[in-house]
Formats: structure tokens, C-alpha cells, sequence
């Protein structure tokens, strides 16, 4: 397993921990620093501690000693106590006194001995491990007289220091742990409060969207980030409703439009079921169910494509299509069950719309069907030319639409009576205009023809 795969797998998943994380290496590496520079300098400051101390007694020292003569001498004073203590005297490289408990040889008398010969009698300091691992400092300081010098080295056991520099060391690294363990801990809860409110969103823009809901964030009160973080989700949310919607009406208008070619396929199978037929009428019944379910797949591939081109690019208007015997074959094709009169009538021999027949059929289709459907004796279809288009008006002479309705005509799901016996689901005529736009062209309704009802399909013309 690589390095990367263990660090992948031993960093924290969740933001929070991560972040966490970030803010604790960062601790560690500063207090490491402080830590490391504090301690260096208490170590120094320790150590001048300790020469100060040597110097100080060197100084108490050298009171005793007479340099006014031929050679240097050791008065007898009160103090004599001090020479007991680590003390050293030289005249030259003699020695005149030592300190009781040294032996002669040691590391402590070698230390002081290369002190008192040092050839610059300048006051000079040494650190020797004389007992063990317990560091020993030496310190030197020159006497000059008239006739002749000497040399006090004194020495001090650093123990003390020592001891006092790990204690601070101890209690600083102890102090780093408080504080990476409260660094940390103050980070998850910081971090975590301040993610709450998107964690809320979140959960928030989920149930959303699962339902289409009209909620929305806003920007207000809300900080700058989160702002900026709920205009996203809301544009989102916006996009996620569309779809939903864009979806529901597809579903919607292929259920519509495939009732019919359904419709004329159950009723076929009935009647041949309902006796025996002959090869010449089980043939026809075929070619009807066929017929059917190609009207079937046009229809498919016709809503299916005309969703995609909206999505990906602007309207159009493809294909061309000689109008009249597109027309002629969805009046022949119509269900009137010698009911209603359809006629198509024309005031051009050659008519084209800038429009592939099967959008033209989509766009028709409705109209044709409500028309049948609410007719009482006749619906005709005329196809004529116009300023740069083709209007086709489908008339009927059924009760027309009510004037309340008449806003609402093209509202996706909304019928002027629910209870008129009448089957229909209002996706029809909103189906028929939005197929038109999408060409080009346009579907309305004429409220001053009466009796009965007048839509004008205009396309643009080829």
C-alpha cells in the first residue's frame, strides 16, 4: 500500500475533523517552536545565572589573596571557609590552594588547572561532567599585582539549574498538551457550529427538491458565505423544479396523445375477438393496429425529440410539409362514428409549412380531437395562406368555450368542466401551443366566433 492510499486512509473524511485536524498541526508546529526558543533561552539564562554566581564568588575570593609582593600568598581571613567551596588558586600554573575534596588528576583539577594556564588571563568559563552525569562550571579570574599574578577558578555544581531547566521543560511540554487537546476540542465545536446552519440547509434543499417545493433560502440573515452558499442552492432548487415540471408534462402529454392510437388498438382487438373473422378482415385489422402503433412511435419520438431540442437549443422550425394531405389523412383517420361531419377544405392547391409532418400532426391533433369531441354535427379544417405563414383554423359547431374559461384554455391540466362526460386531462391544447412556439408559430382561440368554437394554428410558411 502506498503512502498516498495510508494518508487517504487515516485522514478524517468529514470537513469538520479535517479542519480540526489542520488547526491542531498548526498548534503543534507553533508551540514547538515557542516550546524549542523558550527553553533555549531559560537555558541561557540559567547558565549566566550560574557564572554570575561563579564571578561573584571569584570576587569574595580574591580578597584574600595578597599579589603586592615578590610572589602571591594566601591571606588568612573569616573567609577561609570559602576555599572549601570549590576554589582554586594559582600563581602562574602553581598551584597554592584547592578545594579539600578534590583529588588531584580528577576532571574538576584537569578543568581548573587548563583555566589557571590559559595564556590570555582573561576570565574564561568551562562546563566538565565531573561526577557522573551532574555538569560541573568553572570559572577563571586574573589577580594582577605589581611583581606577580595569580589565578581564582571557582567552580559550581549545575545540578540545580539543570534540574530547575527539565522542570520548565516538563511543565511547557505538559502546557502544549493542555493546550493541543483544548485547540482541538475548541475547533469541533467551532467548526461545528458554524457548519450547523449548512448541514440545516442541506437537509433543507434535499426535502426540497424531492417535492418541487416553492421554498427558497434568500440572502437574508444569513452571512456572507452562506449567502452566497443559498443563491447556489436556490438556483439549483430553481433548475431541479424546472425539470420536475418539464418532466410531469412530458409524462402528461404522451399519456394525452397516446390515448387515442391506444384506444383505436383495444377496440380493434374487440372486434376481432367478438367473431370470427375473415383473412380479408383479420388482414385490415392488422394493418389498423400497425398503422396504430407506428402513430404510436411517431408520437414517442416526436415529444421525445421536441423536449430535447428545447433543452439544447433554440426553436426552430425544421422540415417542410405540403399541408392538405397532411390534413386529409387526420380527418380520415379521425373516430366520428358517423356522429360529426369532418371536412378539410383549402384555398391553395399546394400549401407548405416550414414544419416536419409530424410536428404538424402534433400540433393539429389536439384541436382535431377536442373539436370531434365536443362538435355536434360538423368540424372543418381550413388551411390558407397568409403573410409569411400558413394559418389552419379547425371550426366546430359544438357550445364553444365559456367566457370564465377562456384565460384558462391554455393552462397545462385545466378544463372548463370537469363533469361534462367528457375524458381529457387539459394537457391537449397546452400541448398543441407549446409544440407551436417551439416551431415558430403560434395556437389561439378566437372568443368572437360563435356558434361553437374557432382555433387558428399559424406556422411559418416554407
Amino acid at each position: 500500500m502506498t503512502s498516498d492510499r495510508v494518508l487517504r486512509r487515516v485522514a478524517p473524511r468529514t470537513l469538520r475533523g479535517r479542519l480540526s485536524l489542520v488547526a491542531l498541526t498548526t498548534a503543534a508546529l507553533l508551540m514547538t517552536v515557542l516550546t524549542v526558543a523558550f527553553n533555549v533561552v531559560m537555558d541561557r539564562h540559567l547558565q549566566h545565572q550560574a557564572d554570575d554566581e561563579l564571578r561573584n564568588r571569584a570576587a569574595a575570593v580574591a580578597t584574600t589573596v595578597d599579589t603586592s609582593g615578590s610572589r602571591a600568598r594566601v591571606l588568612e581571613t573569616s573567609n577561609d571557609g570559602l576555599l572549601d567551596a570549590n576554589v582554586w588558586i594559582y600563581t602562574g600554573t602553581k598551584l597554592l590552594e584547592r578545594p579539600p575534596s578534590t583529588v588531584a588528576g580528577s576532571p574538576l583539577a584537569r578543568a581548573a588547572d587548563r583555566l589557571a594556564a590559559d595564556p590570555r588571563r582573561t576570565p574564561a568559563c568551562t562546563t566538565v561532567d565531573a561526577h557522573g552525569d551532574q555538569p560541573v562550571r568553572l570559572c577563571s579570574r586574573p589577580l594582577h599585582g605589581r611583581h606577580t599574578a595569580a589565578t581564582v577558578v571557582t567552580a559550581l555544581d549545575l545540578g540545580p539549574y539543570r534540574s530547575s531547566a527539565d522542570t520548565l521543560l516538563l511543565g511547557s511540554l505538559v502546557l502544549d498538551a493542555i493546550m493541543l487537546a483544548c485547540t482541538y476540542v475548541l475547533t469541533r465545536l467551532a467548526v461545528g457550529r458554524a457548519l450547523r446552519p449548512v448541514r440545516t440547509m442541506t437537509d433543507q434543499a434535499t426535502q426540497w427538491s424531492a417535492v418541487g417545493s416553492e421554498e427558497r433560502f434568500g440572502a437574508e440573515e444569513h452571512p456572507a458565505e452562506l449567502a452566497r452558499l443559498g443563491a447556489s442552492l436556490d438556483t439549483l432548487l430553481d433548475r431541479i423544479r424546472t425539470v420536475l415540471r418539464h418532466e410531469r408534462q412530458l409524462t402528461g402529454e404522451l399519456s394525452h396523445e397516446l390515448r387515442t392510437p391506444l384506444t383505436r388498438i383495444v377496440i380493434e382487438l374487440d372486434l376481432w375477438r367478438a367473431r370470427t373473422r375473415s383473412e380479408a378482415e383479420t388482414r385490415a385489422t392488422h394493418e389498423v393496429i400497425a398503422e396504430a402503433a407506428q402513430e404510436m412511435r411517431t408520437i414517442c419520438d416526436t415529444l421525445l425529440n421536441d423536449a430535447r431540442d428545447n433543452a439544447l437549443k433554440p426553436p426552430t422550425a425544421p422540415g417542410t410539409t405540403d399541408v392538405v394531405p397532411v390534413l386529409d389523412g387526420m380527418v380520415r383517420r379521425l373516430d366520428t362514428r358517423g356522429r360529426v361531419k369532418a371536412a378539410v377544405e383549402s384555398e391553395a392547391g399546394v400549401l407548405e409549412a416550414g414544419v416536419a409532418p409530424a410536428l404538424l400532426e402534433r400540433i393539429v391533433s389536439p384541436l382535431l380531437a377536442n373539436a370531434v369531441r365536443y362538435a355536434r354535427s360538423v368540424v372543418t379544417v381550413t388551411a390558407r395562406p397568409g403573410p409569411g405563414a400558413v394559418r389552419i383554423d379547425v371550426v366546430d359547431d359544438g357550445p364553444g368555450v365559456p367566457a370564465a374559461f377562456a384565460g384558462e384554455l391554455f393552462q397545462p391540466g385545466r378544463r372548463a368542466d370537469d363533469g361534462d362526460g367528457h375524458d381529457g386531462a387539459g394537457l391537449g391544447l397546452p400541448l398543441a401551443r407549446r409544440i407551436a412556439r417551439a416551431v415558430g408559430g403560434e395556437v389561439s382561440h378566437d372568443p368572437a366566433h360563435l356558434p361553437g368554437a374557432r382555433f387558428t394554428v399559424t406556422l411559418p410558411a416554407a
